[in-house]
């Protein structure tokens, strides 16, 4: 139970030592966070928060209302990473709301509760639960910060954000076109923060897709590795949209790209700190630093055609990675570019059946759509967002981060409901 109380030190005075361990506190990366609260007394230091410089990477909305309030929310509403729920309830009250509103939050959704019951017991219930923190009533913003900050930015626990890989089975397969396009409709859709990391330093095309001509980009973090940190790496980042950023290749040819295998490594857990997902662009080659990437990566997105070589290379590709991850699932495929006029195509069993795996999807070849978005450096999404292909991306978008399951909603005693909520390990 979390009731902290920090007084701010007057003019000419030296910071309390609460206070000065707040000022170390690193600060919170690109989450969001959405907070339900019933009186001013706890609306308003959490408004404060927001305000303040550890917290100028998060999106923070405050809303006047508890937890019935969140429940009508996200009903229709996809949750953010953080939800902040006050409740004046009493313990057996305040339970039974909790019960209610986990039948509508992701499964990677983190909930603190402030309470205005200083009760041992529940505390102890809601910990079990799957609740990250229960914090007593009243509060103060430093409080709010320091919360936030545990739960998010524990130096010892494993990055927040998950890296999910692309390759293409073969060069021109449209692999990095789709992982810019499932990028942004993640970012979009669930406004929750993604960094786009352009892999391909000598042929990106990340930069023309999201219309960026950036300065700096990942050529200078792979070239400068005792400068990466979460400051540095914010530097480099190339806003493409409220939610999505890029770390784009030079696409020039005068270096040399040849790197060790642990290159991007330090890169791409910077980048895992400061946001809950990273989108690895990957180039279609075969090195020690690919190899080492693909590897680690939380999910692997192969990108194939219907034809014999793209067949042979994703079997080659999947039966590699499952060798390499044995305790992982094994990457996802997906199609691309079938029904090509004219051109002869392995029939979707036949491609599957030799790779173990099912596509995730079959997106159809729609020149028109593609190109439009290409040569005029927009999404699918933002081209035509009713066209069946954006459809195909934004369902990819839900498989990835887990969302789909939420469309299956069954009933559970609270332990099974409460659950839902991720605890902090």
């Amino acid at each position: 139970m979390t009731n902290l109380a920090y007084d701010s030190p007057a003019d000419g005075e030296t910071a309390t030592p609460e206070i000065a361990a707040l000022q170390a506190l690193r600060p919170v990366p690109r989450i969001s966070i959405q907070a339900f609260c019933e009186t001013e007394g706890v609306a308003q230091p959490i408004e404060r928060a927001g305000e303040d410089r550890r917290m100028a990477k998060a999106h923070l909305k405050v809303h006047m209302g508890g937890a019935a309030t969140a429940i009508e929310l996200y009903q229709s509403a996809p949750t953010p990473n953080l939800i902040i729920l006050e409740s004046r309830k009493e313990p057996r009250d305040m339970l039974q709301s909790l019960n209610e509103l986990a039948e509508y939050c992701d499964p990677t959704t983190k909930v603190v509760v402030i309470g205005h019951y200083n009760d041992v017991g529940l505390y102890r219930e809601l910990i079990r639960s799957g609740i990250s923190e229960y914090v007593v009533a009243p509060i103060s913003m430093a409080d709010v910060v320091s919360v936030i900050s545990t739960i998010f930015v524990d130096p010892e626990s494993e990055p927040i954000g998950r890296s999910i890989a692309f390759i293409g089975a073969k060069g021109g397969v449209g692999s990095s076109t789709i992982a810019h396009n499932i990028a942004w409709s993640m970012s979009s859709l669930f406004k929750s923060e993604v960094v786009v990391a352009d892999l391909d330093l000598a042929f990106g095309t990340a930069n023309i897709d999201f219309d960026q001509d950036p300065a700096q980009g990942i050529a200078e973090a792979v070239f400068s590795p005792e400068r990466i940190d979460e400051v540095y790496l914010d530097r480099l980042l190339a806003q493409c949209s409220e939610h999505l950023s890029l770390l784009a290749a030079p696409s020039t040819l005068e270096r040399v790209y040849d790197f060790d295998q642990d290159a991007f490594a330090q890169i791409i857990d910077t980048a895992q700190r400061s946001a809950p997902i990273v989108v690895l662009d990957m180039p279609h080659v075969w090195t020690g630093w690919s190899k080492a990437t693909l590897t680690k990566a939380d999910e692997i997105v192969v990108t194939a055609t219907p034809e014999l070589a793209n067949l042979r290379n994703a079997k080659n590709i999947i039966d590699m990675l499952k060798r390499l991850r044995p305790n992982d699932q094994p990457p996802k495929l997906i199609i691309n570019q079938a029904g090509v006029p004219k051109r002869p195509e392995i029939k979707l069993a036949d491609f599957a059946e030799p790779l173990g795996i099912s596509p995730m999807a079959v997106i159809p070849f729609e020149p028109l759509l593609f190109g439009n978005a290409s040569n005029n450096g927009r999404m699918l999404g933002e081209m035509d967002a009713a066209h069946p292909v954006t459809a195909i991306i934004n369902e990819i978008a839900h498989i990835l981060t887990g969302r789909s399951e939420i469309k299956t909603k069954k009933k559970a005693g609270i332990g099974g409901l409460l659950g839902k909520f991720t605890k902090k390990k």
